[in-house]
């Protein structure tokens, strides 16, 4: 999957280049990042990417021409290599629709994106209007700019590609992954504070193993994210409490 990423800080992403899964799938070519700075495409001697809003009032915004320029190199890159195909523009933005695991399969089916990051106070809205095909946020909470949430973003669609993650099942077994919270884990040793793994995990009964677990993901999940659960979930946790 190719991705580039239009941002002030790209060192930042290191994160995502340096360690762990991400790491392994940057470096095997499971995933290819690259970056396009803003400050690079300003014209001004100062490379000035920031003023202020017409209208007045707190905080700056990112320039328009450098930040278009970006965006228009990100996505040529890209379309270069895609036979014309389209390339869409996200946007990282607490306006966006919420990142949820169906939209991270979603967007890890595609084999390129550019992903757009704002800081300060935002962006203008006419780049929005005009470059900017579709906006995701992580919650409904403001950071200090884009690039986390894109970290994250990149993090989750990564997980999802073909050889990214050792163990295939791993991932099949995530939250959310059947619409329901993961169930309690435990490793050794056995008894942990006077507390005991339980008993079925031991028993090398694995359809039991198995019922047991599913059980486990309805009560997790009613306790902790209700919301998630439908009529039919409803109905098996009631009959399994039965």
């Amino acid at each position: 999957m190719l991705i580039n990423i239009v941002t002030l800080f790209p060192e930042m992403f290191s994160a995502i280049t340096d360690c762990g899964v991400t790491s392994r799938a940057v470096s095997e070519g499971l995933i290819n990042l690259r970056f396009f700075n803003p400050r690079e495409f300003a014209k001004d001697k100062h490379r000035t990417v920031d003023d202020k809003p017409y209208g007045g009032g707190p905080g700056m915004l990112m320039k328009i021409e450098p930040l278009v320029a970006a965006i228009k190199s990100a996505k040529d890159g890209l379309i270069e290599n895609a036979n014309g195909q389209s390339v869409k523009v996200a946007y990282l933005s607490p306006q966006g629709k919420v990142l949820d695991q169906a939209g991270v399969e979603e967007i890890a089916s595609r084999d390129r994106l550019v992903l757009l990051c704002g800081r300060y106070q935002g962006i203008d809205q006419r780049v929005i209007d005009q470059e900017v095909d579709e906006e995701w946020s992580v919650g409904d909470f403001v950071i200090s700019g884009g690039e986390l949430a894109a970290m994250i973003l990149v993090d989750a669609v990564t997980r999802l590609q073909p050889g990214a993650i050792g163990d295939k099942d791993s991932v099949s077994q995530d939250s959310f992954s059947n619409g329901l919270l993961h169930w309690p884990e435990y490793t050794k040793p056995k008894v942990f504070n006077n507390r005991s793994v339980p008993s079925v995990l031991l028993s090398g009964d694995h359809k039991a193993i198995q019922e047991w677990r599913l059980e486990q993901s309805l009560v997790v999940t009613s306790n902790k994210r209700p919301d998630l659960m439908n009529e039919e979930d409803q109905s098996k946790k009631h009959s399994r409490s039965k």
